[in-house]
């Protein structure tokens, strides 16, 4: 890469970084796994909703919020092992999509079998994963679980990454285009692309990830300014 077009990469991931303010912060607590006030069930519910492809604002947060009213706070599911065992039934009166629920508990059973505390759990498993080997992993193989959902828990579990979907991948590309560089298509490429742009425009690659949902636009506001009290709690 030369270092005129190096140069003007950094420039335009500036002038979206600074529409992001708070950011950092944000990044900061997914990486040390604190997320949901640092509920590692919640997470996990989080990811499996999020696997879909709903609105994450709108659709998966509120119904991530009323699954903790309901089961956590009533004390009725407050760990990864009761989560694994819970009725589907039960489950889908806050949350209808069967296949949802059958992902969060496969994943809750299978990190169970890595520690009984759930934050060592997932950051043991995010710690050892290979993101070539993927589909090896014991959480890769859940049936439902993408490269997507497989890369926001190795992010929840403190693994500073990017998730290739849609959004992510079109924004990242559409600034590699305008920097003079070619878009990335394949998943595994654009992962580690997207790293090595992000750290060497002086960011984290989970902060860039963020930043492409962060800044779209819902109705005549920026989601970043749209949720930003929102940010703090989730």
């Amino acid at each position: 890469m030369d270092a005129g077009r190096l140069s003007l990469l950094k420039k335009i991931v500036d002038s979206y970084m600074e529409k992001v303010p708070g950011l950092r912060e944000h990044c900061e607590r997914c990486l040390m796994t604190e997320r949901w006030g640092g509920s590692v069930m919640l997470m996990v519910v989080d990811a499996s909703f999020t696997s879909i492809g709903l609105n994450y604002f709108t659709s998966v947060v509120p119904k991530v919020e009323e699954f903790n009213r309901r089961f956590v706070e009533t004390g009725r599911i407050r760990s990864l092992k009761q989560l694994s065992k819970a009725s589907l039934n039960e489950l889908k009166k806050v949350w209808r999509n069967k296949r949802s629920w059958t992902i969060a508990r496969s994943i809750a059973s299978c990190l169970t079998s890595i520690s009984t505390d759930d934050k060592t759990a997932l950051r043991t498993w995010a710690g050892n994963t290979i993101l070539e080997k993927w589909r090896e992993d014991p959480v890769g193989r859940i049936k439902g679980v993408g490269l997507v959902t497989f890369q926001y828990l190795r992010m929840m579990g403190g693994v500073d990454t990017v998730m290739p979907d849609k959004i992510v991948k079109r924004v990242v590309n559409r600034i590699l285009a305008e920097a003079g560089f070619q878009p990335v298509e394949d998943d595994l490429k654009f992962i580690k692309t997207a790293e090595r742009v992000a750290l060497g425009c002086g960011y984290r690659p989970i902060e860039l990830c963020w930043m492409t949902w962060l800044v779209q636009r819902e109705g005549s506001m920026m989601r970043m300014e749209k949720y930003s009290g929102l940010l703090s709690k989730i």
